[in-house]
């Protein structure tokens, strides 16, 4: 079981590292998040935190808070397996910082069963509402 463990460990940080390089291709100033939605070892979907599609890459306003119509990471990633013919059932989202409830609520729906963390947001009722619906929870700190 041990072995297993360890494997598991290896390929979360690796995807990991892939949804910090993934956060990158965000236009937000403020923060940039990334998301990876991952089945059966195969990445199904991406995302990060953005504008919709046909909006002006701008994230912030002339006061630099995040426009209210931003989607999160988490959020383009289940919406892009909507337009697919992938399911998200029973997959792993790998996401660079811990949902909000919002977003909780479309990774319940979508029926992700594990999310796995790099940064924890300033509220966690998001992560409250993942372990109420029993969906597996991990923070991984990539810089152990």
């Amino acid at each position: 079981m041990e072995a297993n463990d360890n494997k598991q460990e290896i390929l979360d940080k690796r995807y990991m590292r892939m949804a910090t390089i993934w956060a990158e291709n965000s236009y937000c100033t403020r923060r940039k998040v990334g998301a990876l939605i991952v089945k059966d070892k195969m990445i199904i979907s991406d995302g990060y935190n953005g504008t919709p599609a046909g909006f002006e890459n701008v994230c912030e306003d002339e006061n630099g808070l995040t426009k209210p119509y931003v989607l999160h990471a988490e959020a383009n990633a289940i919406t892009k397996i909507a337009r697919s013919n992938n399911s998200s059932e029973g997959a792993t989202l790998y996401v660079t910082a811990s949902p909000c409830i919002e977003c909780a609520k479309l990774i319940i729906q979508a029926g992700i069963k594990r999310v796995v963390y790099a940064e924890k947001y300033r509220l966690e009722d998001g992560l409250d509402l993942l372990k109420r619906a029993n969906i597996e929870v991990a923070f991984l700190n990539l810089n152990e």
